[in-house]
């Protein structure tokens, strides 16, 4: 059964459709012990980070969330639902993410170009070994897809980048580390290509 976390926030019906359009069966809830049961996880963000924060805790959702990626069970987190992942963020000093990634968010500061980073574009693989292709199987390098953010993950650890996107400066736009992935782009938005890779995570 694949979760789709509801935490009050974020584009869930649009995460919800694009899921079901692919044929696939998903459940929206923000209840743990339905997530408690999940064999996937999606993780879909929209909106601030530190108000993310405040709505798991409030649903109480955290610690089931840790478990889930503790036990193995992939984990997808969408724009906000990528940043979550890491330690701490720009957007809200002194909140702590899920602390799953080693590394921040950070803001960005190229005063020439407008922020938010808004619009479609491209990505590109860092790795092109098959066996790295990862959730990206069958998307040709350098394709583009939707982005809609002020912020950008910035791990520890550099192994973990599956993607980087050009925008001012290189960031990580997706990443995996064992089975938890983050896209910081919108894959339900993404028209063709977005819909590939977000089946890609739903048949691991």
């Amino acid at each position: 059964m694949t979760i789709i976390v509801d935490y009050g926030m974020g584009n869930l019906r649009s995460v919800a459709k694009a899921a079901e359009h692919l044929g696939k069966g998903v459940r929206i809830s923000d209840k743990a012990s339905i997530i408690d049961k999940a064999t996937k996880i999606v993780f879909p963000g929209v909106g601030h980070f530190a108000g993310a924060v405040k709505e798991l805790k409030k649903r109480k959702l955290i610690p089931v969330l840790k478990k889930k990626i503790k036990d193995g069970i992939p984990f997808l987190g969408i724009c906000v639902g990528m940043q979550l992942l890491f330690e701490s963020s720009e957007e809200a000093p002194g909140v702590k993410g899920l602390g799953v990634v080693e590394g921040v968010v950070k803001k960005f500061k190229n005063t020439k170009l407008i922020v938010p980073h808004m619009g479609w574009n491209q990505v590109q693989t860092r790795d092109q070994r098959p066996e790295t292709r990862d959730i990206f199987d069958g998307v040709d390098d350098g394709s583009y897809f939707y982005f809609a953010h002020s912020y950008y993950c910035k791990p520890k650890k550099n192994k973990t980048i599956l993607t980087t996107t050009n925008y001012g400066i290189n960031f990580a736009s997706s990443l995996r580390q064992d089975n938890v992935w983050g896209v910081q782009f919108h894959p339900e938005k993404s028209q063709k290509l977005g819909l590939k890779v977000f089946n890609n995570f739903l048949n691991l």
